[in-house]
């Protein structure tokens, strides 16, 4: 089941990225989604002589069709792009471009094509004052306007300088993974079919100011090299491919207007991927026994899916049944090994019940949640209201600081790290980690603040 999470937490959960591009957007997190593309990017990553475990795929919930990389190893899908793509292979196409942006080291170097531009920038600045001081002020303003259009076109055209080696890079592990470079060009050819319709020109003014070279030269660069490529006929993977339509089923439910997804995944679509449209189109209307009988459908398909016992649990959970989510949510619990997100989800139905005996449980899958992945917000905040119901306020406010240093509220993430702080043993790991929560605000805050003063001069 999707989860949202802010962007400042984006950011500190996939290895503390300050990226521009990512601070209006919404990170996805599902598992099934994140294991997906773990799989699909892992014969990449290898090809590009990179650990596997050092690259992530995150998902990002703006529809538009695009795909970078924002600092570190980790590659940013929008979620436009999968609704756009048909296959698995075309969404491994953009993944082995964004490798060639990591493994040519592109957001390291940005900062030289940017350095040229602002000398250009600054000399005329320079330039037209001196002018401007002489007398001469209309010739003055024409030197900074040039020196403005002059520094723009030299920092993106290193852009595409950049965009030209990803390509190769690309098709290069592509070839090595063995995966035909078919899918990166029929998506290219879907850019440039919107490229078309939108009358992109061609104009030689407009070209210069273009950040990426225009998708019908690209396809004619990169034809060549999949077609001589060894590859180039050998199948798609077969079971990467029902998995790339799972998930892109239930992105589009998740995030679309219910009516269009019942238009696009109709009553009549008996295949997984209808199942998971509809359940998410019905949940969001409030249809609950139409969204159960969607959920219903598919574990009758496959009873010991944890990812269709996952969906229904939320679902029960959600329209305020969490009694009759626990079995389910259980049992994709245990098929899972207890992963982060699913376990989070049934920590929370054991809470929600508002039964006590069910303290215990919660906290023991809680822990085990956060143990694995410490960037859960949602699970810190469950596992607080468990310490707190037993009376355990120390450990209530650690889990808060947790979950506020997270969520960007330092200043309360330093009240409560302190508070936990004056209940625990002295020296003990949970003491020593609110001190390290504290100090971590501390610093974040000040960031904060010296910020705000600059945005105020």
């Amino acid at each position: 089941m999707f989860h949202r999470i802010g962007a400042r937490l984006a950011a500190i959960a996939l290895a503390c990225v300050a990226a521009q591009p990512v601070s209006a957007q919404s990170l996805l997190r599902d598992t099934e989604t994140e294991a997906f593309f773990q799989d699909l990017a892992a014969p990449l990553v290898k090809a590009a002589d990179l650990p596997e475990r050092n690259v992530d795929i995150a998902l990002l919930s703006t529809r538009s069709i695009n795909a970078f990389v924002a600092g570190g190893q980790i590659i940013y899908l929008h979620a436009g792009l999968i609704e756009k793509a048909d296959t698995a292979a075309e969404v491994q196409g953009v993944i082995a471009h964004e490798l060639g942006h990591i493994t040519g080291g592109h957001i390291i170097r940005q900062g030289e094509g940017a350095r040229a531009a602002t000398n250009i920038s600054l000399l005329s600045l320079l330039a037209g004052i001196g002018a401007v001081l002489a007398g001469a002020g209309d010739a003055g303003m024409a030197a900074m306007m040039m020196g403005q259009r002059a520094a723009i076109g030299k920092f993106l055209a290193y852009s595409r300088g950049e965009e030209g080696s990803a390509d190769a890079a690309g098709a290069a592990f592509l070839s090595k993974a063995g995966i035909s470079g078919r899918g990166s060009l029929a998506f290219f050819e879907k850019l440039a079919g919107m490229e078309m319709r939108y009358a992109v020109s061609r104009d030689a003014e407009i070209e210069y100011i273009r950040s990426h070279p225009l998708t019908s030269d690209r396809i004619a660069t990169l034809r060549d090299v999949y077609e001589r490529d060894p590859a180039w006929g050998r199948p798609y993977d077969v079971k990467l491919q029902a998995r790339f339509e799972r998930v892109k089923a239930k992105l589009i439910g998740y995030l679309g207007e219910p009516a269009q997804t019942l238009r696009q995944y109709p009553p009549t679509d008996l295949s997984v991927a209808g199942h998971y449209a509809r359940a998410y189109a019905y949940h969001k209307q409030a249809l609950v026994p139409q969204a159960l009988a969607e959920t219903r459908a598919l574990i009758a398909k496959a009873p010991e899916d944890p990812y269709f016992l996952e969906l229904e649990g939320q679902i029960l959970l959600e329209s305020g049944q969490p009694d009759a989510a626990l079995a389910v949510l259980a049992r994709a619990t245990a098929l899972t090994n207890a992963q982060p997100l699913i376990a989070t989800l049934y920590g929370h139905a054991l809470l929600a019940t508002e039964n006590p005996k069910h303290h215990e449980e919660a906290e023991r899958v809680l822990r085990a949640a956060v143990a694995r992945d410490r960037y859960n917000p949602f699970a810190w905040r469950q596992l607080g209201t468990v310490y707190a119901a037993r009376g355990d306020m120390p450990r209530a406010n650690l889990a808060s600081a947790e979950q506020q240093v997270m969520s960007g509220d330092y200043l309360r993430a330093v009240r409560s790290a302190r508070t936990a702080q004056a209940g625990l043993v002295e020296n003990s790991a949970d003491w020593l980690r609110a001190q390290d929560i504290e100090m971590q605000a501390r610093s974040l805050l000040e960031r904060q603040e010296k910020q705000n003063r600059g945005r105020a001069g």
